[in-house]
């Protein structure tokens, strides 16, 4: 049992590595402070955890042909396109916002799209959303690894050990895209140039997924 987890764990650290969920990550976190950063990131990969393990227990029991798994990736690719699509909207129709201020003597910049400066919940509960999306496109992955080390059987333990590698490689590149958000993120020019090359690689990405 202690080398299926160690295998699903190494599995989970490969397959965050897809440039599909980076540029989700990116797409979300770009512009953040630092603890919304975070949370987005292990949003991201509590829900593609949970994605995974979900599906998995279905096609334990249902037969579902290859091409209709293959739906999976048709869905994380639109997704990453409609994201590249927004923030290119974003950027060419100038809705994208900078402002500084100084809170106890520490300066904060606040980034955000729209009229209005809101604070609220909606990154983190699309994060998580996104993740249970891009869950579907890595199933057929996963299960060809189970049956490789565990018999094809799914548990909660499994799916845990897979979420935790997802998890350390989605929260290092966390801290990546937060170095861009504290050092690079100070002007509005440099804001619109990083969420416009955010959106090319999304479209980029998002596209070869199709293709591929």
């Amino acid at each position: 049992m202690e080398l299926s987890l160690a295998v699903i764990f190494w599995y989970g650290i490969l397959h965050a590595f897809g440039p599909d969920h980076l540029t989700a990550i990116a797409d979300f976190s770009i512009g953040k402070e630092k603890r919304k950063t975070l949370l987005i990131t292990m949003l991201f990969a509590i829900g593609h955890g949970l994605s995974l393990f979900v599906f998995a227990k279905i096609l334990e029991s249902v037969e579902i042909s290859p091409e209709i798994l293959a739906y999976g990736d048709l869905i994380s690719a639109s997704v990453i396109i409609g994201m590249g699509i927004y923030l290119l909207f974003m950027v060419f129709t100038d809705r994208i916002h900078l402002k500084k201020h100084l809170h106890e003597g520490v300066e904060h910049v606040h980034i955000w799209f729209g009229k209005s400066h809101e604070h609220d919940n909606v990154e983190s509960a699309s994060s998580f959303t996104m993740g249970l999306l891009m869950g579907i496109g890595g199933v057929r992955g996963m299960l060809v690894t189970l049956g490789a080390v565990h018999g094809g059987h799914v548990d909660l333990t499994l799916v845990a050990a897979f979420t935790a590698g997802v998890m350390l490689v989605f929260l290092a590149f966390g801290f990546v895209i937060l170095y861009i958000n504290e050092h690079l993120l100070d002007n509005i020019k440099n804001v619109k140039r990083t969420f416009a090359a955010a959106g090319i690689v999304s479209l980029v990405v998002g596209t070869n997924i199709l293709l591929g």
